[in-house]
């Protein structure tokens, strides 16, 4: 519906001006459709094609956004807190946060020597031997290790990566359903989400298809331990992704492994695919820490060199201090030992509770990683009756694009011994729910 407020201008500059006024005034609302082309020239007694020219500007901008046969509308407001996970009410055992149990994370103790204080790393931004440990670890996957690059953490550099290479109004291939921090911040960064459906084994080829038909400019996905519903690629899977991806050669793949040594999966990853652009991002949060905001990349030689310009515009590089700490943890033998049995107790505690939920009647998606993902009629229903038992899980709501309901349950810090119960109370929240809405 065209909204009241009357654009202005008989230029290009002027018209994209007045229509930016209406947007900070809040005369055009996010959503709001602005005037076909051709009406607007008419009204405002200019040629099409300087209205065109506005319309672009705009769109470039990330103001607007173009719906094919909807239209011009004016872009959603940046998400920064609409998907942001409630506070967990006190008393309650919190299923929710997605976090690693802290009793399976090293100690983190930083090197007694620290890197001097007054010289710039900017000629030497990485550790060698960081850079030495990363291609054997990235390297034993399979993953391409000639072009590699550390930044402050997974969504620190993919939101540099989608920035260089895309612009505001831009569309990228996100999981659906996926993780709610990126789906947070490709929103913010005025690019816009096409969803791709999800089953076990990650993406679904023919939904990636009908994306890469609408014109998205990049992919991002997790190749195991996909967040929420815990996919993990098999290699026939990977395959038909690549050979999509393959005849895609101007878009950026960008493969986020965050789960990587606990997530008790192989690693099947298209990069080494002969796919053309591509970044393969891993973390050392789920293993190592969530205080350690560090990740390692390799990419291709454009994506490192677009990468590498802007972090040095900005930090500048990832501190040596943190890279020695990053590097002393991933090559002590005690640290490797209790990784190994990190990945052990989530794999055990996951399946546990799946199959506990299994014996009751409700299924559940939990291939890979410390999530279940858990379809539902009535998220409220299920979070709030679970409440009621002690249990405090996620709406599946903040994870979702075009997908159905469903809850999200971190089984990391579960004891096999505690999943019994919950499926219990979980039956128990089922049962009430359906007395209560019918089946």
């Amino acid at each position: 519906m065209v909204t009241q407020y009357e654009i202005s201008g008989t230029t290009a500059k002027g018209i994209a001006a007045s229509v930016e006024r209406g947007v900070a005034e809040g005369a055009l609302a996010p959503g709001a459709a602005l005037p076909p082309v051709r009406r607007l020239a008419d009204d405002l007694g200019v040629s099409p094609g300087t209205v065109a020219t506005a319309y672009k500007e705009l769109r470039a901008r990330g103001i607007v956004v173009t719906r094919g046969r909807g239209g011009t509308v004016v872009a959603p407001a940046p998400a920064v807190a609409t998907r942001r996970p409630p506070k967990v009410p006190d008393g309650l055992r919190d299923l929710a946060g997605g976090h690693p149990d802290p009793a399976l994370l090293p100690s983190l103790v930083p090197p007694s020597r620290l890197s001097p204080g007054a010289r710039s790393h900017r000629s030497a931004p990485r550790l060698a031997r960081l850079e030495d440990a990363v291609r054997d670890w990235l390297g034993a996957d399979g993953v391409p290790v000639e072009h590699v690059t550390f930044a402050h953490g997974a969504l620190d550099l993919i939101g540099r990566v989608l920035t260089v290479e895309l612009r505001p109004g831009d569309s990228v291939a996100m999981e659906d359903p996926g993780y709610h921090h990126l789906l947070d911040l490709v929103t913010a960064l005025g690019l816009r989400m096409v969803p791709v459906a999800v089953d076990d084994e990650g993406m679904r080829p023919e939904s990636l298809r009908t994306a890469l038909g609408a014109g998205v400019r990049a992919v991002v996905f997790s190749p195991r331990a996909q967040n929420p519903y815990g996919g993990s690629y098999s290699a026939a899977r990977r395959d038909a992704l690549a050979g999509l991806l393959r005849d895609a050669a101007d878009v950026l793949v960008v493969e986020n492994d965050h789960a990587s040594e606990v997530a008790d999966a192989v690693l099947h990853t298209v990069t080494g695919a002969g796919v053309a652009r591509w970044v393969h991002v891993r973390t050392v949060s789920k293993f190592l820490g969530t205080d350690l905001r560090w990740a390692a990349a390799a990419c291709d030689p454009v994506t490192l060199a677009r990468h590498d310009g802007r972090l040095l515009l900005t930090s500048g590089w990832v501190s040596h201090l943190l890279q020695e700490t990053v590097l002393g943890l991933m090559t002590d033998a005690d640290t490797q030992a209790l990784v190994a049995r990190a990945r052990e107790a989530y794999a055990l505690r996951r399946t546990t509770l799946a199959a506990e939920l299994a014996e009751r009647g409700i299924a559940s998606h939990a291939a890979s990683g410390m999530n279940l993902w858990v379809p539902v009629r009535d998220e409220s229903a299920v979070v709030n009756g679970l409440r009621s038992y002690g249990w405090w899980v996620a709406a599946g709501a903040r994870f979702r694009l075009a997908s159905a309901p469903g809850v999200r349950i971190t089984a990391a810090d579960l004891e096999p011994a505690e999943a019994a119960r919950l499926a219990s109370d979980f039956a128990a929240v089922l049962g009430e729910s359906e007395a209560t809405y019918g089946g």
